[in-house]
């Protein structure tokens, strides 16, 4: 499998964008006659800048308001940074019949810990690993019922995320080509996520909140 991606974002005062451009490759190996294990890496090419006039610091403040004319002892070492990175993960799918697909995965971002930073470089700006999990399932229930429970779980540096939860698709024609689509999900010690969506053909629309 070849794929590639470019994604580009700019937030903030300072205008901070960044541009990512990924070329991916995965190979598929069937084991016996009900599971498939991938193999894939994704490898790219990331730029980050800012504009330095447009931001603030502490020591501009003037009392009542921040002042950019104002002179200010913090030096960025430039307002670009680009760097290689890389990505790698494993992908087990079990199918024993028509009935039943179990799927699980676990990738590694940030693989060589690139450097990042807009400061003179120390030695600590390097990207963290992160750490990215999953499991998921699709059960045909009846005829007309599938459920699709999933858990997602990532960590990086002291930071983690859970999320877990369940849709459910029910048939609205005989030939499972139109399904109307209701879940509930949960990240931890954060919020309740609902997803409804619909089905026609091959193509899925989805709305969560």
């Amino acid at each position: 499998g070849l794929g590639g991606v470019i994604l580009k974002a700019q937030a903030g005062s300072g205008s901070l964008t960044s541009t990512q451009i990924y070329a991916s490759v995965a190979y598929h190996q069937m084991l016996g006659l009900s599971s498939l294990l991938t193999a894939g890496f994704n490898l790219g090419w990331a730029n980050k800048r800012i504009d330095q006039s447009k931001l603030t610091f502490p020591d501009q403040f003037d009392g009542q308001f921040f002042d950019n004319t104002l002179p200010t002892s913090v030096q960025l070492l430039n307002n670009s940074v680009s760097y290689f990175d890389m990505q790698a993960g494993l992908n087990y799918a079990y199918f024993p019949t028509e009935d039943i697909y179990i799927n699980a995965g676990y990738s590694i971002q940030h693989v060589n810990q690139p450097k990042e930073t807009f400061f003179e470089d120390d030695n600590t700006s390097k990207l963290d690993m992160r750490h990215i999990g999953f499991i998921n399932g699709i059960f045909k229930m009846t005829d007309d019922v599938i459920i699709n429970p999933n858990v997602y779980y990532t960590t990086m540096a002291r930071s983690s995320e859970l999320v877990l939860g369940m849709n459910a698709a029910y048939n609205l024609s005989g030939d499972g080509s139109k399904q109307v689509i209701g879940g509930l999900y949960y990240r931890y010690q954060d919020a309740v996520i609902p997803m409804v969506g619909l089905q026609i053909n091959n193509i899925r629309f989805t709305f969560s909140y």
